[in-house]
């Protein structure tokens, strides 16, 4: 080597393709230059990261920033802000803000708005209606675009895709793939009627927006997807029914869990947590819960993504079912799943796979997910043994709570690398270091 690396990465286990072993990482020029044994010589800069895990970076693939137009709830600083803090690398940010996400012109204003203070890498879904369907065979393509999507219930005005002839349209126009919040909107609305009444109680959320709804819209997805030939990935899936069905249907689907359907469970949260329990699709009973981990363990999950929604606890404080759905996630959603990794529930190369490999695979990402040679230096540098406490006052989301508030988790994001560059370490942030995410179809990468 006839000129020394930018920084090395020393004495860390590292999650690589080929398995979790020992591995120096040498980093240059924000890419990774080689992995083995190197001495510290060889770099400008040199991480001790003795005693840590060295991941590839974690990309969250769904998150709610609520900027242009809810900026009292989040913005894109705050939320990257967060994400980083959490040891997240990447975001995919949701187009359900004010202006939608559904013109070139408002996909820019986002873009701009994150080049201000990228505190992690950034993309942006656009949403897919039957009023823009023509035109998404090219603004899809656009820079910063992740995927398209559509939401078949809990979404108004234009962004609402609720019947079979909207979602039809947007199917047949593209090639990306297309992301499914898949609730059958008509039957909520009869079931808002007919189950949940007068209620107040938010216990009665995941009873109203029922398991059907949920199977009604992913069977009618399914039959879509199949007869335009799209794929299609299905988004924060609860329940043992659509676990199975999406099992069988893995050719044409992908499926993302979250870690609240996967930590949570009815009725006991509603109880403890009340409205800020309450989110789309539900949190339901164990026995969905124990679904979701087989369908994790046997391979049917592709991701595990935060859906960080955030709301004000004004907001969230309004009698149910007044109160909005959504939770804040992105800044918890490294340290609760390596709490499962410490309790068994799965191993630490699955959630690798689900947070790094799946999102690469799923949206095909450039150059991230893996640490591999010439792939982009992003890392979650994790101390598994760690044991803290979630608190609210760590939470850098502008909505400034957490339903995890007094849990206690062992395994902690230690560092947030992006690019080489530290922007988080040991619970500080440092500085900003993201850029917008490059995808291997936009590029024409084959192969």
């Amino acid at each position: 080597m006839t000129d020394k690396a930018d920084l090395l990465l020393l004495n860390g286990t590292a999650v690589l393709p080929e398995g979790t072993k020992s591995a120096d990482i040498l980093i240059k020029d924000g890419k990774i230059h080689d992995i083995g044994s190197f001495n510290p010589s060889v770099a400008a800069e040199v991480i001790d990261c003795g005693g840590l895990h060295v991941l590839p970076g974690v990309i969250d693939t769904q998150v709610h920033f609520r900027e242009p137009g809810g900026e009292h709830k989040e913005t894109l600083e705050t939320g990257m802000k967060a994400a980083a803090m959490g040891g997240v690398t990447s975001i995919f940010e949701m187009p359900n803000t004010n202006p939608l996400t559904t013109t070139p012109d408002a996909l820019q204003g986002k873009m701009e708005s994150a080049a201000r203070t990228p505190w992690t890498n950034y993309a942006f879904y656009f949403g897919g209606t039957a009023g823009n369907a023509k035109d998404l065979p090219e603004w899809e393509d656009l820079p910063g675009v992740c995927g398209v999507k559509i939401f078949m219930g809990s979404s108004t005005g234009d962004l609402l895709a609720a019947t079979d002839k909207e979602i039809e349209a947007v199917l047949r126009n593209g090639r990306r793939v297309v992301a499914v919040h898949a609730e059958d909107e008509a039957m909520m609305i009869r079931n808002k009627k007919t189950i949940l009444g007068e209620s107040h109680d938010p216990a009665m959320h995941h009873v109203w927006r029922s398991v059907e709804s949920c199977v009604s819209a992913t069977v009618r997805l399914l039959r879509l997807a199949r007869k335009t030939g799209r794929r299609v990935h299905v988004l924060h899936i609860t329940s043992a029914e659509e676990m199975e069905l999406l099992a069988q249907n893995k050719d044409i689907a992908s499926v993302e869990v979250l870690p609240n359907h996967l930590s949570l469970s009815a009725p006991d949260c509603y109880r403890r947590l009340g409205t800020r329990a309450q989110q789309n699709p539900p949190i339901r009973e164990v026995h969905h819960q124990m679904a979701l981990w087989r369908g994790i363990r046997d391979g049917t999950v592709d991701i595990l993504g935060s859906d960080h929604a955030p709301h004000t606890l004004e907001e969230k404080g309004k009698k149910y079912p007044d109160s909005p759905s959504g939770t804040p996630g992105v800044q918890t959603f490294v340290p609760i799943m390596l709490d499962h990794v410490n309790k068994g529930n799965l191993t630490l190369e699955r959630f690798v796979d689900l947070v790094c490999g799946g999102p690469q695979r799923v949206h095909q990402i450039a150059c991230k997910g893996r640490i591999v040679r010439g792939y982009d230096a992003d890392f979650t540098i994790v101390d598994l043994r760690k044991k803290m406490e979630i608190t609210n006052a760590q939470q850098l989301s502008k909505c400034g709570w957490t339903p995890y508030d007094g849990d206690k988790v062992t395994g902690w994001p230690i560092m947030t690398l992006i690019h080489g560059q530290a922007v988080m370490r040991e619970d500080e942030l440092i500085v900003p270091a993201g850029k917008p995410v490059q995808f291997r179809e936009t590029l024409n990468i084959k192969g």
